[in-house]
C-alpha cells in the first residue's frame, strides 16, 4: 500500500510528466518533491501557485521549485505561464462577473490519466481520473478560479 504523500508526489507527477520544461522528483526520505523548471516565468509560476508544503497526519511533504522564481504576475498569468507547453492544458479564459469579481476558467484536455496511486477501487492499484481534478488538488481550490474538461478531442 503507497503513503498518501507518494501518492501526491504521484499526482504532481501526472500533471507534469508530459511537460518537457519540467521534470518531478521525489526524495522519500525528506519527503522532498522537487519540480526542476527550464523556464524560469514557468517556474515562478510553480511556486506560487503549488503549497511549499502538504501536511499528511504526522508527514509534511515539502515542495521545492528549482530555479526559484521572480515576481509581478497575477494568478490567471501564471497559471497561463504554469502550464504553457504542457499538452495537458488547452486555454485560460477569464469572464468579466456581473456582481461578482472575474472567473477565471482554465480548460485541461479531455483525457483520462491513470497513475499508480494504490486505489483499492481498482485491481492494479491505479487511480483514473481527469487533469481537471488533479489541479485542483495538487494546486488547490481558490475563489474566481475553476478548473475544466475541455469539450472536444485531442
Amino acid at each position: 500500500m503507497v503513503s498518501p504523500w507518494v501518492n501526491y508526489y504521484r499526482e504532481i507527477e501526472a500533471l507534469f510528466s508530459e511537460d518537457p520544461e519540467i521534470t518531478v522528483s521525489y526524495d522519500e526520505d525528506t519527503k522532498t518533491v522537487k519540480l526542476y523548471v527550464d523556464n524560469t516565468d514557468k517556474a515562478t509560476a510553480l511556486e506560487k501557485l503549488i503549497p511549499s508544503e502538504r501536511i499528511f497526519g504526522n508527514v509534511t511533504v515539502t515542495v521545492t521549485v528549482i530555479p526559484a522564481n521572480q515576481d509581478g504576475k497575477t494568478k490567471i498569468d501564471l497559471i497561463k505561464t504554469m502550464f504553457k507547453g504542457n499538452p495537458v492544458f488547452k486555454y485560460a479564459s477569464t469572464v468579466e462577473g456581473v456582481f461578482t469579481n472575474p472567473i477565471h476558467y482554465v480548460v485541461l484536455e479531455k483525457e483520462v490519466v491513470q497513475y499508480p496511486a494504490d486505489d483499492l477501487h481498482d485491481i492494479h492499484g491505479l487511480c483514473s481520473t481527469l487533469y481537471q481534478e488533479i489541479a485542483k488538488y495538487v494546486i488547490g481550490e481558490d475563489e474566481g478560479i475553476c478548473f475544466c474538461t475541455d469539450n472536444t478531442y485531442r
